[in-house]
């Protein structure tokens, strides 16, 4: 269902009022939402500050602990997939008004739709148990939304995708490496995932610790390039299963790739070209955000066979709920 959900999100206009919003007469710009919706933003949350834009991305349930960060003359990016968040519902109930609101969400009857200034429509369809189809439209719809912001091509986003949209459905129908790599991490005792990101790839190293604790009951964390180094890096070794995800040649994970390798975990990269000797699933070279797409079906294939190798009905709730309203 995955490309006819990314073909609906590139099909359906953004609001025209959108491009009357001038990102240099606020006092600063807000990312928010929660989960997945929170790290999908990181890739904007780079872009922006790249070109000096006073930005913050935090997420919904800290803005809730902090909100003298909204002042008068905010522009608040607001995400939530089902537009219920309780966490975003709150902040928007009981937060300072901002100047401006974009609230990009799957349902446009939701709170955060009705609420919003100008609502930017997943158009994901339904999402039975997690929320990867609008976590990949939440990607490619934030790309668009910014590039109208800053005045650039956002046609030039559609007709990247487009051409990359066979490489995606081959990848939805390769299968097999995750049922292999899934039998390798539990032919140990304590089997145990980390994902790490570094730049944009980033936003699916969170999420991907997000949905294979979600979907498969792994333990699992993300953690953002050097993170990983500060205490966490003692429980590698045999057992554990490291994903490194970003671009070729960035020194951060070529290193601790080797390091990784060498005290007896199994790496695998996830991008163009293999970090040190690592495993590699390979994404097409060029386009940002279709490697991004390409990166997390791979994320996807493996949260499924990790539940089925850890006995449970991918991504079935055991303790929570589809949509997740208590704060």
């Amino acid at each position: 269902m995955q490309p006819a959900a990314i073909a609906a999100q590139l099909n359906t206009p953004l609001p025209e009022n959108l491009a009357t919003v001038q990102l240099e007469s606020y006092d600063r710009i807000i990312l928010t939402g929660m989960g997945s919706s929170d790290y999908a933003l990181i890739p904007v949350e780079r872009a922006l500050v790249a070109r000096g834009y006073p930005v913050w991305r935090v997420d919904a349930g800290r803005l809730l602990d902090m909100p003298s960060l909204i002042t008068a003359n905010t522009l608040l990016w607001a995400t939530s997939q089902s537009g219920m968040s309780g966490e975003v519902v709150a902040l928007l109930k009981k937060g300072t008004r901002p100047r401006t609101l974009i609230g990009m969400t799957n349902d446009r009857q939701s709170v955060l739709a009705q609420e919003a200034d100008i609502m930017i429509a997943l158009e994901s369809g339904e999402e039975a148990t997690v929320s990867s189809k609008s976590y990949l439209n939440t990607l490619i719809a934030s790309q668009r939304t910014l590039a109208v912001l800053l005045a650039e091509d956002e046609s030039a986003i559609g007709r990247a995708l487009e051409n990359n949209l066979p490489e995606i459905r081959r990848l939805i129908n390769d299968t097999p490496f995750a049922s292999r790599l899934a039998g390798h991490l539990f032919s140990d005792s304590r089997p145990r995932v980390a994902w790490i990101g570094t730049g944009a790839f980033a936003a699916n190293a969170m999420t991907a610790a997000l949905i294979t604790k979600e979907a498969s009951k792994v333990s699992a964390e993300g953690f953002i390039g050097g993170e990983f180094r500060h205490g966490p890096m003692e429980t590698s070794g045999k057992g554990m299963l490291a994903f490194l995800c970003g671009k070729p040649g960035d020194e951060t994970l070529e290193r601790l790739a080797a390091e990784l390798l060498a005290n007896g975990t199994d790496v695998v990269t996830i991008g163009e070209i293999p970090y040190a000797d690592s495993a590699l699933l390979a994404v097409p070279s060029g386009d940002e955000l279709c490697q991004l797409l390409c990166g997390f079906i791979y994320i996807e294939h493996l949260t499924v066979a990790f539940a089925r190798k850890n006995g449970f009905v991918p991504g079935q709730f055991l303790y929570g709920q589809k949509i997740t309203v208590a704060i």
